[in-house]
């Protein structure tokens, strides 16, 4: 059952500070809120805030000698499930985007070819204009200078 920022700091003896700092780390998928705004943390994201918290506390005791807090094999055992899963969740998440980036690679390419053949298309009339202009002056000066020998004879 999800728990406040508070309560949870009650239970772990913490500050609400201390609990909201690694709340706000958590990856967005387990950062929940309820109808009224309030940050609800759940199950998995306790877990994961429970070990944040509590590895300062184990460098705390063995440095000044106290009981040493181990954690059971079940305790580490889903610890590396959850971790497993987020693993899974990021990686899933970069094959979208990678998809989705190849996807506008391939669009950008094609654009790129149309770009080309396009321009392509426009030296090539642009060649064409310049040879029939080359042309019809040709002909313009054949034409004047035959009526300007009809006209001298």
């Amino acid at each position: 059952m999800p728990k406040t920022i508070r309560e949870l700091a009650d239970e772990l003896k913490v500050s609400k500070q201390t609990i909201q700092y690694h709340y706000q780390r958590l990856p967005t998928k387990n950062q929940q809120k309820d109808s009224q705004g309030t940050n609800m943390i759940s199950p998995t994201a306790e877990r994961i805030i429970r070990d944040k918290v509590a590895k300062p506390l184990v460098a705390k005791n063995q440095q000044t000698g106290s009981k040493k807090t181990t954690k059971t094999s079940k305790e580490n055992n889903d610890l590396i499930a959850t971790l497993r899963r987020e693993i899974e969740d990021l990686k899933s998440q970069r094959d979208k985007l990678l998809a989705t980036k190849d996807q506008q690679i391939d669009q950008l390419t094609k654009l790129i070819d149309q770009a080309q053949q396009l321009q392509l298309m426009s030296e090539k009339k642009a060649e064409v204009f310049k040879e029939i202009d080359i042309k019809s002056n040709k002909v313009k000066k054949k034409t004047s200078t035959t009526k300007k020998w009809w006209k001298f004879w």
